[in-house]
């Protein structure tokens, strides 16, 4: 099967799924470290479905979290993208940037290159006027790539109506970026 490419950095490719692509993508969602700061770990069941959700939003609008594969040996490290979310969020509809990687991969600015040039495609070449990223007040990590790539913080944050208010992950932090903004 032919890879479509969307995206290449310096060290990623970008690209839509393919089923050889549901193991390893399987066990990075299975690690405890990826999933810290989600509710739980995903089944195999449950990682397929997240495929099938990507690759038919790029069907439907043209992005999504796509395959993310490291140039050097065409290695899916995870998952690097555009989510569009029409309901479900406080501030839906909207188009959500975000990523996901191997723990194997962090520390490495992998996530930040991926994202950066999303960002620079969903502006440029796709012409979203506004781009959000969100996540639990407690991922550093991800929000230090958020302010990396430019995005700017809400004030307030929100709880996230997916999540229980008692759950140490519901309260989360918004970044946002509006087209002009991006230089």
């Amino acid at each position: 099967m032919t890879k479509r490419i969307v995206l290449q950095t310096d060290r990623l490719i970008l690209r839509e799924w393919c089923p050889d692509d549901a193991p390893a993508f399987a066990q990075i969602n299975a690690d405890t470290k990826v999933m810290e700061f989600f509710p739980s770990t995903l089944s195999r069941h449950e990682s397929d479905q997240l495929i099938a959700k990507a690759s038919q939003q790029i069907v439907d609008y043209g992005f999504s979290y796509w395959a993310a594969e490291l140039k050097t040996n065409q290695n899916l490290i995870g998952f690097i993208g555009l989510q569009r979310y029409e309901d479900g969020l406080p501030f839906a509809p909207c188009v959500d940037i975000g990523w996901r990687l191997a723990s194997k991969y962090w520390g490495q600015g992998l996530a930040t290159e991926g994202a950066r040039a999303t960002l620079n495609y969903g502006f440029e070449q796709l012409g979203i006027d506004e781009i959000v990223s969100m996540t639990s007040i407690h991922n550093f990590a991800s929000e230090r790539v958020m302010q990396k790539i430019g995005l700017i913080k809400e004030p307030a944050h929100f709880m996230h109506p997916k999540l229980d208010v008692s759950d140490p992950l519901a309260e989360h932090v918004l970044y946002r970026l509006k087209r002009p903004d991006h230089a």
